[in-house]
């Protein structure tokens, strides 16, 4: 009785040896990743704990180590409580808007011509690609008081977007969206072109809606795309920094439209608490973390492969 063991080897060690072929040609981006990202994270979360203030940065007083104590000052204040109450909203405020109007402009993609189309995909690609500075700008020229035309063909006077905690929101939230829509847009539109041709037809013919097809039919196959739009969505909005600060003035009237950002700009930087600072952005950071983890996690529980 004989065993045929030499083909069974070579299968083997070319199963492990592809194994490694995908890190290898990934090296390359992981090391600049961990070049730009690793260390700059190893320095705020080192200077999160230690006493780093003006006095540190000139020399004038040695660094001390502080432990825990810079975040048990941080979550002390009860400031911080209701910027971080407030920058979860507004970004979850952002996020779903930014799916919305990305998903349905994507859809409207596939249902218009060729030469509407051309024409909505480069004025999407033209708010994408502006900075955000920019389009800040824009947008505070356009809600003017005094010389903004949207006060003046809606007719509200001299109103000021930029007075009221709530109204400015909304105003800076225009503006995220105005500039995100278009990462979604075309994702989404990707996805959805990829979907077979005949899937769409069969629903159509069973009498389905458009938003019955989008639910049923479009949503669950384009799932992992939505995944990965959701928590970019989620990265971008939830650490918002120039929209606020340009259209706000550095936050609005008395810190109403802080975001944790904006906030830890201000600690770090007009306060000279570094080390303050660097413990947000730690915050922010296991934040995000914390998010995207969860997300992931109840995806794979649904089955979903990413």
């Amino acid at each position: 009785m004989t065993t045929a063991v030499g083909p069974a080897a070579p299968r083997k060690s070319a199963r492990r040896g592809g194994r490694w072929t995908p890190w290898l040609y990934l090296a390359p981006a992981l090391v600049v990743l961990a070049a730009l990202l690793v260390y700059p994270v190893y320095q705020l979360g080192l200077i999160s704990f230690l006493e780093y203030t003006q006095a540190q940065v000139s020399g004038g007083e040695p660094t001390t180590f502080q432990g825990f104590g810079n975040y048990a000052t941080l979550f002390a204040d009860d400031q911080f409580w209701q910027v971080l109450l407030a920058t979860v909203l507004f970004a979850a405020a952002c996020v779903v808007t930014t799916l919305a109007v990305g998903c349905a402009l994507a859809v409207l993609l596939t249902r218009v011509r060729a030469v509407p189309r051309l024409a909505l995909m480069l004025a999407a690609l033209g708010a994408w690609a502006t900075p955000a500075i920019t389009g800040s700008t824009v947008w505070m020229f356009l809600f003017d008081p005094d010389f903004g035309p949207v006060n003046k063909v809606f007719g509200l006077g001299d109103f000021s977007w930029t007075y009221g905690r709530y109204s400015a929101f909304a105003l800076v939230l225009l503006e995220v969206v105005w500039c995100s829509f278009p990462f979604v847009m075309v994702t989404v539109y990707a996805g959805i072109k990829a979907v077979p041709e005949e899937v769409l037809e069969a629903a159509a013919l069973d009498g389905a809606s458009q938003w019955r097809i989008w639910r049923s039919v479009l949503a669950p196959m384009l799932r992992p795309i939505l995944t990965v739009v959701t928590i970019q969505s989620v990265i971008w909005d939830f650490k918002v920094f120039t929209q606020i600060y340009v259209m706000t003035n550095g936050g609005g009237i008395a810190g109403q439209n802080l975001v944790l950002n904006v906030y830890a700009y201000q600690k770090a930087f007009a306060s000279s608490q570094y080390s303050l600072g660097s413990a947000i952005g730690v915050v922010m950071l296991l934040i995000l973390l914390a998010i995207t983890l969860v997300y992931l996690r109840l995806l794979r529980r649904q089955g979903e492969e990413l």
